[in-house]
C-alpha cells in the first residue's frame, strides 16, 4: 500500500451507524415509523412522502431537480404496501401504480416530523442516529 493510500485510509472516520426503526406501521393516511423503544416516533404523510420518493422517474439523477409534477399526484394517494430494502430502506407501493423509490432509514430518520427532530434541525443540531 503507498503512503498516499495509507494516509486517505487512516484518516478516514467511521461514518455514525445506519438506523435501523423499531416499528413500521403503514396506514391509509401516511407511514409511522417507531425509531426506538423511548417512544421516538415519526408520522410521514402519505402525500408529502410520495412527493418526495427518490427515484430515477421522479429526481433527475445527475441535478436532484424533481420532475414528478405535484399536479399529477392524486391528494389521496396511500401507501398500498411496504417491504424492507436490505437492512437500510423501505419500498413503498403506492396507490397510484408507483412504487420505485427506496426510502432510506437515514434519510427518513434526517426528515423526521416529530417535534423534536425539527427543533433539532431549527437549532442545527445534529442526530447521530435513533434515539
Amino acid at each position: 500500500m503507498g503512503p498516499e493510500v495509507y494516509r486517505y485510509v487512516r484518516g478516514m472516520t467511521t461514518p455514525p451507524p445506519m438506523p435501523v426503526p423499531h416499528a413500521i406501521n403503514r396506514r391509509d393516511d401516511g407511514i409511522l415509523i417507531e425509531w426506538d423503544r423511548a417512544g421516538h416516533e415519526g408520522f410521514y404523510p402519505a402525500r408529502a412522502l410520495r412527493l418526495a420518493c427518490p427515484c430515477a422517474a421522479c429526481v433527475e439523477e445527475m441535478s436532484g431537480r424533481p420532475l414528478l409534477d405535484p399536479a399529477t399526484v392524486d391528494p389521496a394517494v396511500r401507501p398500498v404496501s411496504l417491504a424492507l430494502v436490505g437492512a437500510y430502506g423501505l419500498s413503498v407501493r403506492w396507490s397510484d401504480g408507483h412504487g420505485t423509490g427506496i426510502y432510506t432509514f437515514r434519510h427518513l430518520l434526517d426528515v423526521c416530523p416529530c417535534r423534536r427532530c425539527m427543533a433539532d434541525r431549527e437549532r442545527g443540531a445534529e442526530r447521530p442516529g435513533p434515539g
